[in-house]
């Protein structure tokens, strides 16, 4: 009898989990560490659904979202009039988080927070900064003793959604920027060299002395890599925490229907001026109407219970107004 009881125990382990329904999706590194914990919890709640989530970049997200390749994609850049064109079926641009792109450095000899005026990221990726002892630099730090020492640009190699909110605020605060380079998910770099996700310029960061990148908020705090205030719209140097970019969606322009918005540069004296949505892009008519469902549960407890979950991974919930708006938007989902 022991032996029987064994033996049917080892055929039901071996068993496939009947009913198990496996989404996949990509895109947004930006947004991966609270969308892992999402993943993880939401699991927990219903071991029926399983998310498969590829953290590949905005760039890779919004192609194979267009494609029907994948259940659905991420993105901190909102699809544009035209891949909302080319995608097989409609898709909706889903507000999820806050978060904040953050100038992120390794300066030998120096530890404590630098401020960075708008003017001085425009060129230092420019390539017209090229020490950190710059007067456009030092001007700004008075007290701080900066090295004359090389300025080493680190910037994405893959296309990134990270890129967009970085280059869409260059592009507003510089002219320059935006005649020569503008902004996209890729960009033609006139300086620096390259690192694959947030994952991969944090470590660039990290080893290289006289390195400075953009990152999201969480990537420079887990990897312990110092980040500096940008100077914003109204003068005022403002550090990315909860509260400023909080502050900044709360000064940006009024959100519209489609959720597509862009709220680098705001107004707001408290407000952070490279901040963020970002979004997942939503099929409003999944192939599998299992998935469909499934989908639309998540999307429902992502921003409900979801957003208690943000702040412990250094992002910040959607403000309530637009948890309103989205929760009518995802009554599309099929």
């Amino acid at each position: 009898m022991r032996k029987i009881m064994l033996l049917l125990v080892c055929v039901l382990l071996a068993m496939p989990v009947v009913g198990q329904t496996t989404l996949n999706a990509a895109g947004a590194t930006f947004p991966y560490p609270i969308y892992s914990k999402w993943f993880s919890e939401y699991h927990k709640l219903h071991s029926e659904a399983q998310v498969n989530y590829q953290s590949i970049g905005s760039g890779g997200g919004i192609r194979q979202v267009t494609a029907g390749t994948v259940d659905f994609g991420a993105s901190d850049m909102p699809m544009t009039d035209k891949q909302l064109q080319e995608a097989k079926t409609k898709i909706l641009n889903i507000p999820t988080v806050l978060g904040a792109d953050v100038p992120a450095y390794n300066i030998p000899g120096v530890t404590g927070e630098i401020k960075f005026t708008p003017e001085a990221l425009a060129g230092i990726f420019l390539g017209r900064i090229s020490k950190w002892n710059d007067k456009a630099i030092t001007s700004a730090n008075p007290g701080v003793s900066l090295p004359d020492k090389e300025i080493i640009v680190v910037h994405r190699s893959d296309g990134s959604g990270t890129t967009f909110i970085w280059t869409d605020y260059l592009s507003k605060v510089s002219p320059e920027w935006k005649s020569q380079v503008g902004s996209d998910t890729s960009v033609k770099w006139p300086v620096g060299m390259g690192g694959k996700g947030n994952e991969g310029v944090a470590g660039f960061i990290r080893q290289l002395p006289g390195s400075i990148g953009y990152v999201e908020l969480i990537y420079a705090v887990q990897n312990k890599i110092p980040y500096g205030s940008v100077g914003n719209s109204a003068g005022a140097f403002v550090k990315a925490s909860l509260e400023s970019v909080t502050a900044a969606a709360a000064s940006a322009p009024k959100m519209p229907p489609d959720f597509r918005v862009s709220i680098t540069n705001a107004p707001g004296k408290d407000a952070y001026p490279i901040s963020s949505f970002t979004w997942l892009l939503i099929p409003a008519q999944s192939k599998d109407p299992a998935k469909g469902k499934i989908l639309a549960d998540f999307l429902n407890w992502m921003v409900t219970d979801g957003q208690k979950m943000t702040s412990e991974l250094s992002y910040a919930p959607l403000p309530e107004n637009v948890v309103a708006k989205v929760k009518e938007a995802i009554k599309q989902v099929k």
